[in-house]
């Protein structure tokens, strides 16, 4: 099975399954897709993190790192207490997503990587439609400078060709990471860095094999990556969470507060804590859980969250492999920038660094910036693969997972029930403006929270139901040896295909 949020990159995962490949086959066929198809949310230009079981569960971190002409001193004369957000190349770490499949491949991969791209690769220079979610920013978009691609976009629908992506994806799948890094592409990235980037930071890999981070709750272990991810917010928040007790009804307002209460608890010191060298607090839980009121919002400091624009996507296979993979340009379209020749947006990931002199995530040369990403998989007591999940969502991942693994496993509800309940989101109203004012619980439009929440001191409004609550799937492997999955009904286009 594979679940994605665009049923083009769902039908390439499957036919790759079809041709013999594994789940990591399928699952670098659907992101390559994705990077055509959705550029408002992943791309060439962006990071990846993904986790791997195969028995055993192997954490893959691919996130870029600023180049050597990273230079905070010139930032804070400037006038900068934060990193540019958009239209500047000193947020764009270089990127790793290329580096990530190749990892991927190199150590799991069946097929011939050639051939995982070539579905994309067809997209690409034959055209695809413009998804609903896409199309609206079309005609901006390609006003920009090297997005020209969707010059001619207006609604859903319209066909867009991305013949650069076409060719910086068959020099990937023919001539390896140094046609990529070193081609086309890297060499219009150096030329659009103006000294931000050196040969070397393109020529060094940005892919890590890292020690994964899991917790024990609800009879199971929740597994997702280390630092520089925030992955380890949703493990603190299920330990927090599983000392409170949730009640048995989520539809109980009880049951939204302890969880809100849970996430703050979990993240309010997120901006002060977590750099790429931090040693997740996982044995925090108790002395955090003390600090919460059971019937009431406690005075923590505040732990906002913002949207984001990432995808997700999860692939298990016929011989119980399961991949969780999650790729993002970190805000919409990432940076706005785009490299000339090839026409591949970057991200803007080096919003997440700090300007704070001395601070650990300070940005600098080589240095990785704290990352939203934070994929998750869930294990049986015996080791045995549970669930792949995960979700878009900015800052707001973990508290979305949070509830979602809560209803799969303490509730025992089914992978649909669990993607199409309302969700509640901590929300700040300033986009990726992470950790710094108060926020208001956003409550999805339909959730059955927001008065109970009020009533419990949270400032609560209703949102209308849609992308800010996230894309989530998940697959979950019965105890029968069925496939249950669920596409995020969010997406408007997500698939959940099995094979």
């Amino acid at each position: 099975m594979v679940c994605t949020v665009d049923h083009l990159a769902s039908a390439a995962g499957v036919a790759l399954l079809d041709k013999g490949g594994n789940a990591v086959d399928a699952a670098i066929a659907a992101n390559a897709v994705l990077a055509v198809t959705a550029p408002h949310m992943c791309g060439l230009g962006g990071d990846l993190f993904a986790l791997v079981h195969d028995g055993t569960v192997s954490a893959l971190n691919a996130s870029g790192r600023a180049g050597s002409g990273a230079d905070p001193g010139r930032l804070r004369a400037e006038g900068l207490d934060r990193m540019p957000h958009l239209y500047d190349i000193r947020s764009v770490p270089v990127p790793g997503c290329a580096d990530g499949w190749l990892a991927l491949h190199e150590r799991y991969g069946r097929l011939p990587l050639a051939d995982l791209l070539a579905p994309a690769i067809r997209l690409a220079a034959e055209g695809f439609p413009a998804s609903p979610l896409l199309a609206p920013g079309g005609e901006f978009i390609g006003s920009l400078p090297g997005a020209g691609d969707f010059a001619t976009v207006r609604r859903a629908g319209d066909v867009i060709r991305r013949p650069g992506v076409a060719r910086a994806l068959t020099a990937l799948g023919e001539g390896g990471r140094a046609a990529f890094y070193q081609g086309e592409f890297g060499k219009g990235l150096l030329e659009l860095g103006g000294g931000e980037y050196t040969e070397e930071d393109l020529a060094r890999p940005n892919a890590d094999w890292v020690e994964p981070l899991s917790a024990e709750v609800f009879g199971h272990r929740v597994w997702t990556v280390p630092p520089n991810s925030q992955g380890y917010l949703l493990l603190l928040a299920l330990e927090i969470l599983a000392e409170l007790g949730p009640p048995a009804d989520p539809a109980d307002p009880r049951w939204a507060h302890l969880l809100v209460e849970s996430a703050r608890a979990a993240g309010h010191d997120r901006l002060d804590v977590l750099h790429e060298a931090a040693v997740a607090p996982l044995g925090t839980a108790a002395a955090r859980r003390a600090l919460i009121d059971p019937e009431r919002r406690s005075p923590l400091p505040e732990a906002p969250a913002g949207p984001g624009d990432t995808t997700y996507l999860c692939v298990v296979d016929g011989d119980g492999m399961g991949v969780s993979l999650i790729q993002s340009n970190a805000s919409g379209f990432g940076s706005l920038l785009f490299e000339p020749s090839t026409g591949i947006n970057l991200h803007n990931r080096g919003i997440g660094f700090s300007l704070t002199p001395g601070h650990p995530a300070e940005y600098g040369p080589g240095r990785r910036p704290p990352h939203t990403l934070c994929p998750a998989l869930v294990t049986r007591p015996d080791g045995t693969l549970r669930t792949v999940i995960g979700t878009m969502g900015g800052d707001a991942q973990p508290q979305i997972l949070l509830q979602l693994v809560t209803r799969l496993l303490a509730h025992g509800q089914t992978p649909g029930e669990t993607i199409a309940a309302p969700r509640w989101v901590l929300g700040s109203g300033t986009g990726f403006d992470t950790w710094r004012s108060a926020p208001v619980v956003e409550v999805e439009e339909g959730a059955p929270w927001a008065d109970g929440l009020r009533e419990r001191g949270h400032a609560a409004e209703t949102v209308e139901w849609g992308s800010g609550f996230g894309h989530a799937h998940l697959i979950d492997l019965l105890p029968s040896g069925v496939l249950a999955g669920a596409a995020d009904p969010r997406a408007l286009i997500g698939a959940a295909l099995g094979h």
